[in-house]
């Protein structure tokens, strides 16, 4: 074993303890919650995270019982009017982690976890530290010497305001000087295991100092052994009323511990299966079930202590797995020496290291809007729980997306004398319009929902000189029906009012696109170009081009433009043969009524179709159609067709001699 290796192993192992040791209070708490007995929640802390860890696509996530499922249980058993910790809850609680075992696995043959793809990364932020927060606000009463709090943040918060009059001072200050030694100790010194050195100071504190005495709660004494293995017993239950209860812990698992552990992964690399992680939840909570216990997963406090101590693999959770079976076994006596507010602050400060606040101040500064998705899916899971948290994180993304795809970056363009690129007018200062022509870039796909922004923020920019429009849609990659018949009547509108309209630079997907949904004018009228600088020439807008201050742009590209196979980009492969021979037809037929016909008559007659301007690339191969078609052109006279044929050739011979003049540095442009 290479020494790297062995120290990342070592770390694992340490990872591992810590996360046993942290552990014991917290699951004891949680399953206490649930109305099981406490040591039902070290039962569970056994074989559900050797599952996981063996399973799972994440490296140092931990499963286990936790807040959001046991309240979701404990509330369930009081609707249902069965007291927590009665026999009644202890055959209830394994009942419900069974159906929601089954449920989990009913995501998982349906490919639920897709839904992890839809999630941004300000509404994960927002999602994580909601919980983290109100996870906190639930330990707070504990602190104080209280019991755990139950509900959503205005409940916890009343829950809280009760017990300030029952405060003990001791255990208060004891649980806040923990938060704060191991926050600050976290950021200063984050290799030191202070939540192990913290534990065994409260250990001591209890043996020496017998605090206790003062009112300090200890946790409960726990007889050793390990849970011995039972079947769910479902005579009696109310099976409608437990898959609905069922269904929505099944949906808060899958949802909070794919989003915190896809949080996860996201910031320390690697990649999240969610199919493998759903798997690993169902048979995790079926193996909860059969030991008796209340649902688990995904533990954002103590995933954070396993990322705080380096943990890199699942070695991490097999040895909190294995460390916990010898705590059942040997350790159990020293358990009821340990302070509760102590354990509580250690769990807040995990809590606190956890929460997302770095990213919800990046976000204010960066973007309002994201910032502002952040907040609500905050709110939303502090306000009205996980289920409804999930929702509207999902909404908001969409809503997102939706106002991206509407109001797409755009604005309109010019060019700065000197430079041979297209720029944004309103992030240049030097940059200038080119002379009587609108240049406007639309950077998203071109739909129903916005092409109304589009045409409007055209009209808006056309001035009283404006004779040509060009989109440079670089960022247009789709097109929907509506707005592909929006823009054969745009076109039209701007035709009425003496102004050309092209489209330039987008993907040739769209020229399928709009041949598909009946638009297949624009591209027989030249309204689509290959390049920008095509669509000037074709426009009657030569190089060097005028610009509206009267100054001139710099070096000459729009030579590589010429060799572009334009036809064949506007009209697709499988159809630009047959679009070449309509042009050639078309041109042959316009010089077959000279009588002496020559190579500008035959240049003059290709300019006149109504696609406008060809590239040289094009052109030639037009040339070879009309020399072809002479052969059989049996209306033509002999004289007319030696004509037409030496006019051809001479045509050619400039054809050629321009893409020779072409400098070796242009055709290196034109192969990148």
């Amino acid at each position: 074993m290479s020494e790297n290796k062995a120290k990342r192993v070592t770390r694992d192992i340490a990872a591992g303890l810590i996360v046993a040791l942290v552990s014991i209070p917290i699951s004891m708490g949680y399953a206490q919650v649930s109305g099981l007995p406490m040591q039902y929640g070290l039962y569970a802390s056994v074989i559900p995270i050797l599952i996981y860890g063996l399973l799972s696509s994440t490296r140092n996530f931990v499963f286990g019982v936790d807040a959001a499922p046991a309240a979701l249980v404990g509330g369930a058993l009081v609707s249902m009017g069965i007291a927590l910790g009665s026999d009644d809850a202890g055959r209830i609680v394994p009942v419900i982690t069974t159906l929601v075992a089954a449920w989990l696995l009913l995501f998982f043959i349906l490919r639920a976890g897709r839904i992890v793809k839809y999630i941004s990364t300000p509404v994960m932020g927002g999602f994580v530290t909601g919980i983290c927060v109100t996870i906190i606000l639930m330990q707070i009463p504990k602190l104080m010497g209280g019991g755990p709090g139950t509900g959503e943040a205005i409940e916890l918060i009343i829950d809280i305001i009760k017990t300030i009059p029952e405060t003990n001072i001791l255990s208060l200050v004891l649980g806040i000087a923990t938060v704060v030694i191991i926050v600050l100790m976290s950021r200063k010194a984050p290799k030191i295991p202070m939540p192990v050195i913290i534990m065994a100071l409260g250990f001591i504190l209890t043996k020496a100092a017998h605090i206790d005495e003062y009112g300090v709660k200890l946790l409960p004494h726990v007889e050793k052994g390990l849970p011995m293995p039972v079947l769910p017993d479902f005579r009696g239950t109310d099976i409608p009323e437990l898959l609905f209860t069922s269904l929505t812990i099944a949906l808060v698992i899958m949802a909070e511990t794919l989003l915190a552990s896809k949080s996860v992964v996201m910031k320390e690399g690697g990649k999240i299966i969610p199919q493998r992680e759903i798997l690993a939840y169902s048979l995790g909570n079926l193996a909860s079930a059969l030991v008796g216990s209340c649902p688990v997963n995904g533990s954002v406090s103590r995933s954070s202590l396993s990322r705080q101590y380096g943990a890199t693999s699942h070695i991490m959770s097999v040895t909190a797995s294995v460390a916990m079976v010898l705590v059942l076994l040997f350790l159990t006596p020293f358990i009821e020496f340990l302070p509760v507010p102590i354990l509580t602050g250690i769990v807040i400060a995990a809590l606190i290291n956890a929460c997302e606040f770095d990213l919800m101040v990046k976000l204010f500064r960066s973007s309002r809007q994201e910032f502002r998705i952040f907040i609500s899916a905050f709110l939303g899971v502090l306000i009205f729980g996980t289920v409804y948290g999930v929702i509207i994180g999902v909404v908001l993304s969409f809503v997102a997306v939706i106002i991206k795809a509407v109001v797409p970056p755009k604005g309109f363009m010019g060019m700065v004398p000197g430079h041979d690129r297209l720029v944004l007018l309103k992030r240049y200062k030097d940059a200038v319009p080119v002379k009587d022509t609108l240049i406007y870039r639309f950077g998203g796909n071109l739909f129903f929902a916005n092409i109304d922004t589009f045409e409007n923020d055209i009209e808006r920019g056309i001035g009283p000189g404006t004779k040509t429009v060009i989109v440079y849609a670089v960022g247009i990659g789709d097109i929907d029906m509506t707005a592909a018949e929006r823009l054969v009547l745009f076109h039209k509108k701007l035709q009425d009012k003496g102004i050309r309209f092209y489209m330039t630079d987008h993907q040739g997907h769209v020229n399928d696109q709009l041949r598909q949904f009946g638009s297949g004018e624009l591209l027989h009228n030249g309204a689509v170009r290959r390049t920008f600088r095509l669509a000037l020439r074709d426009s009657g807008i030569h190089h060097p081009y005028p610009l509206e201050n009267g100054k001139f742009q710099g070096d000459d590209k729009s030579a590589t433009d010429d060799l572009n196979a334009e036809l064949e980009w506007v009209f697709g492969r499988e159809n630009v043969d047959r679009v070449r021979e309509r042009m050639s037809k078309k041109v042959l037929n316009e010089i077959s009524h000279e009588t002496d016909v020559t190579a500008e008559d035959l240049e003059i007659a290709e300019e006149h179709l109504h696609f406008g301007k060809i590239g040289l690339l094009d052109e030639e191969e037009i040339l070879n159609i009309i020399e072809a078609r002479l052969q059989d052109a049996d209306s033509l006279e002999p004289h007319q067709k030696e004509a037409i044929r030496k006019a051809v050739t001479d045509r050619r011979s400039k054809v050629e001699k321009r893409i020779g003049e072409l400098s070796p540095k242009a055709l290196n442009r034109l192969k990148r």
